[in-house]
């Protein structure tokens, strides 16, 4: 019975208790597991980004690992080392269109931003521990540039200033997103709506998850002052009835 429509450019916070199926969905959405009913759509060629729920590792530097998560990037450079003339400029011309040589740079101030510094991206993935891994795997989802960026929890292994710097990356993100976060913060500096998910079901808030908190209270307050009011005229009638019952009329 959940519903819910994307649109590019928004970032949308998904919410509900433990168990609820938040993981799950974005686990469908990404093709890994098969819905039981309904439809995933998605946009013609949309790209999309995500981090793996295992740390990466291997010898691989932290750099060229992020660096490898633009595969088109990684075919074409492949390609070009034994590329004849006529393809070499072809392969060429679209390194250049996807920004190939800016890549590097890219990849680093991403991994800076996320903790590591030059020295540290140079180092083999297995020198550090998981935490600092999924760090990487997060840098590697972000350095993609996904159309639809879906993130779990990306804050669990991050300290305050590493959380400060993904906030600030995700406001400026130009895809769309789809954030599962108990990190209310967050979410308040991030998300253009929270979705909330509840007994298979998505409800859709505008704002952030404190304008989420404020709605979802004012509802319940008001669904519980008519529950009052119906509870008050069931025992008006009640007594009523109790009162004329041995009246045939």
């Amino acid at each position: 019975g959940a519903d819910l429509t994307l649109d590019a450019g928004r970032r949308v916070g998904l919410v509900g208790r433990n168990g609820a199926g938040k993981s799950t969905l974005l686990r469908a959405i990404l093709g890994e597991v098969a819905p039981d009913g309904g439809t995933i759509r998605l946009a013609a060629r949309a790209r999309l980004g995500s981090v793996a729920q295992a740390a990466p590792t291997g010898e691989t530097s932290l750099l060229d690992t992020v660096l490898a998560a633009d595969t088109e990037r990684t075919e074409l450079l492949a390609e070009a080392g034994g590329a004849e003339p006529g393809r070499l400029a072809e392969l060429h011309e679209r390194l250049i269109a996807i920004g190939a040589d800016a890549a590097p740079a890219r990849a680093g101030a991403i991994l800076s931003g996320l903790g590591f510094d030059a020295a540290a991206q140079a180092r083999p993935l297995s020198a550090f521990s998981g935490g600092w891994r999924m760090r990487v795997a997060l840098a590697a989802a972000l350095f993609r540039e996904p159309d639809l960026l879906l993130l779990d929890e990306p804050t669990n292994h991050l300290d305050l200033e590493a959380v400060l710097w993904l906030t600030g990356w995700l406001q400026k993100f130009p895809g769309a997103a789809l954030i599962v976060s108990h990190d209310r913060t967050l979410l308040d500096a991030c998300v253009h709506a929270i979705a909330h998910l509840d007994r298979g079901r998505i409800a859709l808030t505008p704002g952030g998850f404190e304008a989420f908190v404020r709605i979802r209270t004012e509802r319940a307050l008001q669904h519980a002052r008519a529950a009052e009011r119906v509870a008050a005229q069931r025992v008006r009638l009640q007594a009523f009835v109790d009162r004329f019952r041995a009246k045939a009329s």
